[in-house]
């Protein structure tokens, strides 16, 4: 059972997520905005972190790029979860430490492929 950090400023998509992530039988942690979700994966260590992008205080691409330059929190894959479908987007994302890229609306199974392939084995 691998520990999942969910964050999301849409109560109803860190629901979701969060009930993705436990159909799966992994542990679901959740934060608000960026600033809570960067705390808190530096605090509990997850095995991943799903990233919403658009969100206060801290928006998550600077969420990620602060937990992939942070040599405590660097090994956690980050995978970015957003209604940001543009390319420029996808590889600005990416640039900024993130594993996997995922546009929301998405269905369940994209979403628990994208888990799959990013979660660290073992985990």
């Amino acid at each position: 059972m691998a520990r999942i950090l969910v964050v999301d400023d849409s109560p109803s998509q860190l629901l979701g997520m969060k009930r993705i992530v436990e159909k799966l039988g992994h542990e679901a942690l959740t934060a608000e905005d960026g600033v809570i979700g960067v705390e808190l994966c530096k605090n509990e260590k997850p095995d991943l972190v799903l990233m919403d992008v658009v969100m206060p205080n801290l928006n998550g691409f600077q969420a990620t790029r602060a937990l992939t330059r942070d040599e405590t929190t660097s090994h956690i894959p980050v995978v970015l979860v957003t209604t940001k479908d543009q390319e420029t987007d996808k590889v600005w994302g990416m640039r900024q430490g993130a594993k996997a890229y995922l546009t929301k609306p998405f269905n369940e199974n994209e979403l628990i492929e994208i888990i799959k392939q990013v979660l660290p084995a073992g985990a």
